[in-house]
């Protein structure tokens, strides 16, 4: 998927057509060259907007890319819903530093305010990720994580792209440890892993959710010397692309 100009845009926005606009309430029947169509649609937008490595991601051994907060905020923005959050069940134990949060993400078309559809999201102090933390330092991170799996669930279901996108990063199983031979990254492989994202100007967490998502550490000091060039090589494609996609609005721009 090789994203192109933003400016295609207004030519994929998925299910807001007009045609759809006028009415109060949605369709109870679609043909099924209407729904080929709207998948199509849909898929358009992923390979024309949406940008890899930040709105989604591949992982080795999985035929399709996986949904990252990001894109899911940008396909919420293109079929027009507006997000409202809340927390349904929470844990929090001061005294043994175990905390839990469970919550529900709402997502309401602006355009009739109906409800398209609800995703549940939980996450605990005592999962594998945050281990060698200091729960006590973690609190916002795990009610965070909980609503970015609500998020991801709710789009998933609202835009019937669960064909499209695999399950949340945390369903997937863990890689087995590091063997002998496989050494950890040198200095200068993580120093270069901290350039490249600082020129992308992508968020710190964004390059975390990405080391996730792909060798499941969450910590760029755990990856072995293959994973890290591997990385490395994902994040200058990357930077390639945000060039040619700069160099494009520029000329349009200046047209």
């Amino acid at each position: 998927m090789k994203p192109k100009s933003h400016s295609s845009v207004n030519n994929v926005v998925p299910f807001a057509s007009s045609e759809y606009s006028t009415s109060s309430l949605p369709n109870v029947v679609v043909s099924s060259s209407e729904s080929k169509r709207r998948i199509e649609e849909l898929e358009k937008f992923i390979e024309e907007v949406m940008v890899k490595g930040i709105d989604y991601g591949l992982i080795d051994g999985f035929s399709k890319p996986t949904l990252l907060k990001p894109g899911a905020e940008k396909l919420c923005d293109v079929f027009g819903f507006s997000k409202s959050v809340d927390v349904v069940n929470r844990i929090e134990q001061w005294d043994t530093g175990i905390f839990a949060y469970e919550v529900k993400m709402t997502l309401t078309r602006k355009d009739n305010g109906i409800i398209e559809a609800e995703g549940l999201g939980s996450c605990n102090s005592k999962e594998a990720a945050f281990q060698q933390q200091n729960p006590f330092t973690i609190v916002n991170t795990v009610l965070k994580m909980a609503k970015k799996r609500a998020l991801i669930d709710a789009v998933l279901s609202a835009t019937r792209s669960s064909g499209i996108f695999t399950q949340d990063i945390e369903d997937f199983p863990k890689q087995p440890s590091i063997k002998g031979g496989d050494e950890l990254a040198t200095k200068h492989q993580l120093q270069t892993i901290f350039r490249i994202v600082a020129e992308l100007n992508m968020r710190p967490e964004v390059a975390k959710e990405m080391m996730q998502m792909m060798y499941q550490v969450d910590h760029s000091t755990k990856l072995t010397k293959k994973q890290t060039s591997n990385f490395i090589q994902d994040l200058l494609q990357l930077k390639d692309v945000s060039k040619e996609m700069k160099e494009l609005e520029k000329q349009q721009y200046n047209q």
